[in-house]
């Protein structure tokens, strides 16, 4: 993802945390639109035993499509955002 992508109001930027010792990678939008601050969760990936946990995502497309683009089967894509009683109903992992 094009984390240099400007947003078309206000003064935002992006900001990608990656902590590889933790497997946490986080997409986070800071600055101030006008008076209003903004900082904010675009999206926050983990890897747990060995699948992608997808723990947030307000991306306008989803990470999960551009995961399944660049190769990664669905059974290796977890919607943790969903709730485990949920995740059974998607086309994705459930843990």
């Amino acid at each position: 993802m094009n984390t240099q992508i400007g947003y078309s109001h206000g003064e935002i930027e992006r900001l990608a945390i990656c902590d590889a010792a933790n497997n946490s990678y986080l997409l986070l939008a800071i600055g101030w639109d006008g008076n209003r601050r903004v900082h904010s969760v675009v999206f926050h990936l983990r890897i747990r035993d060995g699948k992608i946990w997808i723990e947030e995502d307000r991306t306008e497309n989803g990470v999960a499509g551009e995961l399944m683009e660049l190769g990664i089967p669905k059974d290796q894509i977890v919607l943790g955002f969903h709730s485990p009683f949920k995740r059974q109903y998607t086309e994705f992992a459930v843990a």
